[in-house]
């Protein structure tokens, strides 16, 4: 690790930038302050095409929460969404930019400076936000939108839209700054140095605990999704040789032709969805990949385990790539279906379910179980942690952060409006009757009809014969009891998309599509938290056996995994096989420890930020305020969670209703199998919730004390690595302004004249490396 900085040693203060010298036989490493400004500069055009994006978004987020009637249409998602992302990335994350992490592209990141081929790689912006964005937008964009419809449309909306543009963002762009000036350490590391020994290892404990619930989670929701579905479980199987395919493309065949394998990719994984189909309907095919949930769950595990030993640029990289060229697109495309269908949303704005906090989907009051179960919609912890693991190790230039950060987050908060609108479009019969667990519905076609009908929904009454023919229009057996969100967003994606393409004979097309989309959205999620997960581990342990630290040494790295999938693994058969539906009675426990590990996440940026000095603190309430909330939503869930009287809310209230059940030998509540299980899982989940808030309550209180007296002080030490001056050049965004087109020319002929000598070697990266 690269030694701090002599200010840090010295312990000094923050609040300066030491003076950087960039190698004068380069061309420049970053743009000048005058180059930057034209870019910037205001033209009548830009004011114009700012006025008409706020003018739009104004008049939908006024179809959406003033002007609604019994009845909204599901272009104002899109346009109310669309619009706020476009004004906070504009001028919100520019304020960020300009008065708290305050880039400097003359600074070589590191991994220009570690670059080992590993864990260290430079990697292109635009493949980095594909890998960015596909480890972070797992399960929880698209299961908590869903699972929140059924409090109505409107609190989910303006939680998931205005949450991410004021906290999701911000938290996402802040830490993965830090750790990029701090050489990628994660933020339990970054915790111990910056809160102390206490807070820093409370927040070290936390961050491991929190990552097993997450990702146990994540891979429970592609279980459910995949259970018993052939076609499913072929497609997402084939993308893992896809991936790998394109991985040695990638680095061995043709170096740097991230186009060209973007077409490749994209051909194979239609023709694994179009495939999978076709082998879903043969003996050997039902034989091989109609596989239970129990199943699918090992082989999730053994993934998980293999996935996070591998080299990045092998299997990570170029399947989060594949995967979000895939993610962005399905999500382009049905705003695009939403746009032409314009399908009339009939949910109220706010339901009884809402109002009483007693549904079946979920239960617990508006405030605070909205906010934790949408959790990574609109604000994640787990984000924090791949913010702070794998991302700042394979950045290029620091500029970057912002696009990749806070857009990143953009775009996850896309795609939880759209999952929210999608799961809206359809009859609220049948939501229900997919969402409801199998302990209420029996888990058949009789038994969801009666239960549905019984909850008082307005409309048209469910039948058996919707159930039915909608499953067979989808190409499954049955939707009843699919939980987990996934299988709910694939039919609301399938009933727009044929609406606009295919018609009714393509919805089980749409539909495994969908699954297949989901499932590649989570994996990418579970393998990338994994492998934070892993170098938490092998830091932590590294405090007592230092070897450990070593992340090229193979045995820790292998000993490290094991372990860590070994703890998400049993909570995930835990899941699978709890009686009261694993998502129904996990998915709460996973929001609030998501939401608590953003508590955590913030409250470490808010040290930091208050470390830099005078000039900082006046702009400390935008890290410090989504850290308030946050902590007060997330503490007080916690508190619903453990001391609530009410079996369908309290952990330890329904775990002691089943222990008296089998105390008295009452078998009203299910066979001894089933009563053991629920009080196994619900002392699991009680006994996690203590530990989780207890120790977001100490990490929040002593990011409390450092940052009062940094303020105090005048600032604090600076534990950022000493500066290097950066040897190579990349544009901050998505497309180059003209002044970084101008200076990628420049570049060139140097870039060429590596490219080249990659080729000749037979191996290469498509990140531009430029070495000294």
């Amino acid at each position: 690790m690269t030694a701090p900085s002599s200010r840090a040693r010295d312990g000094a203060l923050a609040d300066d930038e030491p003076e950087i010298v960039s190698d004068p036989n380069l061309p420049p490493t970053s743009l000048t302050p005058e180059q930057d400004a034209r870019d910037n500069r205001w033209t009548p055009t830009k004011i114009v095409i700012c006025i008409a994006i706020a003018l739009l978004g104004g008049l939908a987020w006024t179809m959406l929460a003033i002007v609604r009637g019994e009845t909204v249409n599901a272009i104002w998602f899109v346009f109310a969404a669309v619009c706020t992302y476009l004004i906070g990335y504009r001028f919100y994350s520019k304020v960020i930019e300009r008065y708290i992490t305050r880039p400097n592209d003359k600074r070589a990141t590191p991994a220009e400076v570690k670059s080992d081929g590993k864990d260290y790689v430079p990697t292109d912006r635009r493949i980095l936000f594909g890998h960015h964005f596909a480890a972070i937008a797992g399960a929880g964009p698209l299961v908590g939108p869903v699972l929140a419809a059924q409090m109505g449309y409107l609190p989910g909306t303006i939680w998931i839209i205005v949450g991410a543009v004021l906290a999701g963002a911000v938290q996402d762009y802040t830490v993965l700054f830090f750790s990029m000036r701090r050489g990628g350490r994660t933020i339990g590391q970054m915790a111990r140095q910056e809160l102390g020994r206490i807070g820093g290892t409370a927040a070290m404990i936390a961050s491991l605990l929190i990552m097993l619930i997450i990702v146990a989670i994540l891979a429970l929701v592609v279980v459910n999704a995949l259970g018993e579905s052939p076609w499913g479980v072929f497609s997402v199987a084939m993308t893992i040789p896809i991936a790998l395919f394109m991985g040695v493309y990638l680095r061995y065949l043709r170096p740097g032709k991230v186009t060209e394998v973007s077409i490749i990719g994209f051909v194979l994984l239609m023709a694994a969805i179009i495939g999978g189909g076709w082998v879903a309907g043969t003996e050997w095919g039902q034989a091989l990949f109609h596989l239970d949930k129990t199943t699918i769950a090992w082989g999730i595990i053994i993934y998980g385990f293999i996935a996070a030993i591998l080299p990045v640029w092998l299997l990570l990289a170029p399947r989060d790539y594949l995967s979000t060229f895939m993610k962005i697109g399905v999500i382009v495309m049905l705003a695009g279906a939403i746009l032409i269908a314009r399908p009339e949303i009939t949910v109220p704005a706010l339901t009884e379910f809402g109002k009483t906090g007693l549904g079946p989907v979920f239960a617990g009051p508006l405030f605070p179980f909205l906010f934790v179960t949408i959790a990574c919609g609109a604000l994640s912890g787990f984000h924090a942690l791949i913010s702070s693991g794998t991302t700042p190790k394979l950045i290029e230039k620091e500029r970057q952060t912002r696009f990749i950060g806070y857009g990143g987050m953009l775009m996850e908060s896309f795609v939880a409006i759209m999952a929210l609108v999608a799961a809206l479009s359809i009859d609220q019969g049948i939501y229900f009757a997919m969402n409801s667990p199998a302990a209420l519905t029996g888990g058949t076609v009789e038994g969801a009809v009666a239960f549905v009908n019984s909850l008082g929904l307005t409309g048209s009454p469910l039948t058996a014969d919707m159930l039915t023919t909608t499953a067979a229009n989808v190409g499954e057996e049955s939707i009843v009891s699919r939980t987990g969100g996934a299988p709910t967003l694939a039919l609301g994606l399938a009933h727009i998309m044929q609406q606009v393409l295919g018609g009714q004979g393509l919805m089980a097309f749409w539909y495994h599509f969908a699954i297949m989309f989901e499932a590649l959205f989570i994996l990418t999620a579970v393998d990338a938290g994994t492998r934070v997960a892993r170098f938490m581990l092998q830091d932590s342990i590294g405090a007592w056996f230092p070897k450990f630290r070593d992340v090229t040494w193979r045995p820790g790295v292998w000993i490290c995994t094991a372990i860590m999938v070994a703890g998400w693994g049993y909570i995930l058969i835990l899941g699978v096989t709890d009686p009261l539906g694993g998502i129904n009675t996990f998915f709460p426990l996973f929001g609030i420890a998501n939401q608590l590990l953003a508590a955590i996440a913030l409250a470490v940026v808010m040290a930091i930020v208050a470390k830099r000095g005078p000039s900082y603190v006046k702009w400390l309430w935008i890290i410090a305020v989504p850290m308030v909330f946050t902590a007060v939503v997330t503490i007080t869930a916690s508190c619903y969670k453990i001391f609530s009287p009410v079996p369908a809310i309290g952990y330890w209230a329904n775990h002691f209703k089943y222990r008296a059940a089998q105390d008295a030998g009452d078998g009203s509540l299910g066979s001894p199998e089933v009563v053991g299980a629920v009080i196994r899982n619900t002392a699991v989940q009680g006994t996690l919730s203590i530990i989780f808030v207890t120790l977001a309550i100490i990490v929040i209180i002593a990011s409390i004390v450092v940052t009062i007296t940094a303020i105090r002080r005048g600032g604090g030490e600076n534990t950022e690595d000493a500066p290097v001056a950066s040897r190579r050049y990349a544009p901050a965004g998505l497309i180059p302004t003209a002044s970084e087109r101008e200076l990628e020319k420049e570049w060139e002929p140097i870039l060429a004249e590596e490219r080249h000598e990659l080729a000749r070697r037979g191996h290469g990266h498509p990140g531009r490396v430029r070495r000294g």
